[in-house]
């Protein structure tokens, strides 16, 4: 008989009590179509609630303020009316007995100046990352960005903690720092993007230094079991993101002092592609990780049942999270429980607006003459 880790209750974060260990992962899915970027009701309350058996759902990235944005048609935290819509998702979900954290964001670089009226996006350095963005005029060239002045830093750290107040009064169970993904903190993080030479700059305890101020004014607001931050050690070659001799000693440097916190948990990503060329990689993050922090650890990139199971089993992770599985299975646990098969995603409708590729995957029938 297999043994099902996945499906095993999990009670190790405080005063949150989740009924299986499996994830939704946090994914960019572009509904929230409307002038205010507000989420709503009808579709992302629906698209959440239909995956609510989860153990816990972390939501797409919402950005902490308009400065933020990066992406068209993302769900932001800043506004009243953002955070009304929210509270609609929230009840939802917690009707049916889910479990969900929201993913606070902040794209940094990764934008274009079409998203802030002209002005230049943000970033710790004026270092461009040389991606393409799709903007409200269509997809663009990402630009040299502004460094930002302390004030900026400053003005970020408080938007941060006024997207965590919001997430409390919209009735989520907690937050997410998206701290990952070649995004701000990440920019942050990595020599190869900042080049600052204050503070935030140089040694690896000042490129950690402003994920960690931002960490502590959430905390004023939040209680640390009801935060939790992402990370992606070996991205290179994605996002902008370069990796060099002091990548994997910073990402070690910031998993070894949040055991001095009480987090609901650290969530990391395996390499998002193929590293085993890049000398300065971790090609298996888990492993590497798992004895350097002491708390709840949720691994995610490319998980499927057994590969889930075992990563649990092998005493590497103590949740997994799933994201292109929970795209076209919005009953991902139930699947796992019988034993189903999956049903395959589109990906044409990963970032377009509407129900069609977001709340239209049906559920599997249950022979109900089974249960009576």
């Amino acid at each position: 008989m297999r043994k099902e880790f996945l499906l095993q209750n999990f009670n190790n974060i405080d005063g949150l009590p989740l009924k299986n260990r499996v994830v939704m992962a946090p994914m960019t899915r572009s509904r929230a179509d409307n002038e205010g970027n507000v989420p709503i009701s009808d579709l992302h309350g629906l698209y959440y609630e239909q995956r609510a058996s989860a153990g816990l759902i972390i939501t797409e990235g919402s950005q902490v303020s308009k400065e933020a944005v990066g992406y068209i048609n993302t769900a932001g935290i800043y506004s009243k009316e953002q955070v009304e819509g929210w509270k609609k998702v929230t009840k939802r979900v917690h009707n049916e007995g889910g479990k969900i954290f929201i993913q606070l964001w902040h794209v940094g670089r990764i934008s274009h100046p079409d998203f802030h009226n002209g002005e230049l996006p943000l970033a710790p350095s004026a270092l461009n990352a040389n991606q393409t963005v799709y903007t409200p005029q269509g997809q663009k060239e990402t630009v040299t960005p502004k460094e930002m002045t302390k004030e900026d830093i400053k003005r970020t750290i408080a938007d941060f903690k006024n997207a965590a107040q919001n997430a409390v009064d919209a009735g989520f169970d907690g937050v997410e720092i998206h701290s990952s993904n070649g995004y701000l903190f990440h920019q942050f993080f990595n020599k190869t993007s900042n080049k600052r030479t204050d503070e935030y700059g140089g040694s690896i305890e000042n490129r950690a230094r402003f994920f960690f101020e931002t960490l502590d004014a959430i905390k004023e607001v939040l209680h640390e079991q009801k935060i939790g931050a992402r990370f992606n050690p070996s991205l290179h070659g994605i996002f902008g993101m370069e990796m060099d001799e002091e990548t994997i000693p910073t990402f070690e440097y910031i998993i070894k002092k949040l055991n001095d916190y009480n987090l609901a948990y650290v969530h990391l990503s395996e390499p998002f592609n193929d590293v085993s060329d890049v000398k300065f990689a971790v090609q298996n993050i888990a492993a590497h990780f798992r004895p350097l922090y002491n708390g709840t650890l949720m691994i995610n990139a490319g998980f499927d049942e057994a590969s889930g199971n075992k990563v649990i089993e092998d005493g590497f992770a103590d949740l997994v999270a799933f994201g292109k599985l929970y795209v076209s299975n919005p009953d991902l646990v139930e699947r796992f429980e019988r034993n189903q098969e999956l049903a395959d995603w589109n990906q044409d409708t990963f970032y377009t607006t509407g129900a069609k590729g977001y709340t239209d995957y049906p559920k599997l029938e249950v022979n109900t003459t089974e249960n009576a």
